[in-house]
């Protein structure tokens, strides 16, 4: 983005004026040029995506409502020179993604963990892992901790044993804050190298 000395007479310009828009946040003017619009029927992607849009400004509201969320917006707000509700909406429109899952430090015994990598433009607020035998048959579940708030790293430590050479299967879902889900899944042997 390039920056510009203005005369100090359009410091105090809000608003349209011709094909510029000025912006004043944080004591910066921010000079755009005014939106065209858009001509003709617009596309099924186009609604689509407006439609997504909607829900992105209802959360940002739904956020702004509440003192607990709005504090923690706000202060991540400042922290990046941006707005609150500019924020919610990103975290809307933005999924979290989960990288594989690193089970090379699970081998069946209880303490052994499963790594889980996430990743948000704003953070992962929750983790859950499920260990189940191949037919279904539940082994475990429960609530991975973040390594470091904000980290992205979660750690699952297994609480159940499972014996060597047992087939298991390995689920992980991660919420951001907005409630949006990823899912990763392993298909280990216990005790084989990953």
């Amino acid at each position: 983005m390039s920056k510009a000395r203005l005369h100090p007479s359009l410091l105090e310009l809000k608003g349209a004026m011709g094909d510029m828009v000025f912006k004043k946040r944080r004591g910066k003017v921010y000079v755009s040029i005014k939106s065209q619009g858009t001509t003709g029927e617009p596309s099924e992607a186009q609604l689509a995506q407006r439609k997504v849009f909607k829900k992105a400004v209802n959360y940002a509201k739904s956020v702004m409502a509440d003192e607990t969320s709005r504090a923690f917006y706000e202060d991540l707000a400042q922290r990046k020179e941006t707005t609150a509700r500019a924020l919610c909406i990103g975290d809307y429109l933005n999924e979290p993604t989960m990288d594989e899952l690193d089970f090379s430090k699970y081998k069946g015994q209880v303490g052994d963990r499963i790594l889980i990598a996430t990743n948000d433009d704003i953070g992962v607020v929750e983790v859950n892992v499920n260990l189940t035998r191949n037919d279904g048959t539940p082994i475990e579940m429960g609530k991975a901790v973040e390594d470091g708030m904000g980290s992205g790293n979660w750690e699952y430590v297994a609480t159940v044993p499972v014996p060597l050479g047992t087939d298991i299967f390995i689920s992980a879902e991660a919420f951001d804050r907005p409630g949006h889900r990823t899912v990763a899944s392993a298909n280990p042997i216990v005790g084989e190298s990953h």
